[in-house]
């Protein structure tokens, strides 16, 4: 498993973690809290996603752990830390719209619950951000606060009520049929929580609900949390 960022080498930059489960918002409201900041944005889930798709590609069984490994070990990725400027890469393909497909959702749980494919992905973020070159790094996901970055000097777990979550991903999947999608959001976190919860504030977490409020507070409510981190 090899990788590469968008930005060059700099200083250790500043880490904001945000978790939480699909439909709750993470990606939309991390890449503007990003911009907001000055910083860069990274999607974890992207990741998990590229390699099943890279998986699939290869015709592993993505329910066989040792079929994922396999595919791991020759899996080179890449991905933009550019909120405005958003890729995802495997080798020289680019696979942003692909790995959105509901047959790469069916898989990547299968691929995200293998403990050393967790493990080599753990230290994957950790590099892109490390290696950024950026004042800061906007890292969402499911495990950020806990285990990607538990140190960071702001932890968000970003979350909605299920029904306003299932709305969410409905209104951006518009192609697909509202029961189907909110279905697969059930399936997806069910899957999902046997590996991490994602779904409950560790210690030292702060919850942002965001079952009331729109796009704009929740980014506003993201950056009050920042900002009560007093981190510059």
């Amino acid at each position: 498993m090899s990788l590469s960022s968008s930005a060059e080498t700099g200083a250790a930059p500043v880490t904001i973690a945000i978790d939480g489960p699909a439909g709750s918002g993470k990606s939309s409201v991390s890449k503007q809290v990003a911009r907001e900041l000055g910083y860069g944005y990274l999607d974890t889930g992207a990741a998990y996603r590229a390699l099943a798709w890279h998986a699939l590609a290869q015709d592993a069984d993505t329910a066989d752990p040792g079929a994922v490994l396999a595919a791991a070990a020759e899996f080179r990725y890449a991905i933009s830390l550019d909120p405005d400027d958003y890729w995802v890469r495997v080798g020289e393909t680019d696979v942003t719209d692909a790995i959105r497909e509901p047959r790469v959702s069916d898989a990547v749980s299968g691929v995200a619950r293998v403990p050393a494919v967790r493990a080599q992905v753990t230290e994957l973020f950790r590099a892109l951000v490390a290696e950024s070159g950026l004042p800061g790094v906007v890292v969402e996901g499911r495990d950020i606060t806990t285990v990607v970055a538990p140190d960071a000097p702001a932890r968000i777990l970003l979350t909605a009520a299920a029904e306003v979550r299932a709305a969410r991903r409905s209104a951006e999947l518009t192609s697909h049929d509202a029961a189907a999608v909110a279905e697969a959001l059930h399936r997806r976190d069910a899957a999902d929580s046997t590996v991490v919860d994602f779904l409950t504030a560790a210690d030292g977490v702060t919850v942002v609900d965001s079952t009331h409020l729109d796009f704009a507070q929740t980014v506003a409510a993201v950056l009050d949390v920042v900002a009560a981190g007093n981190i510059h």
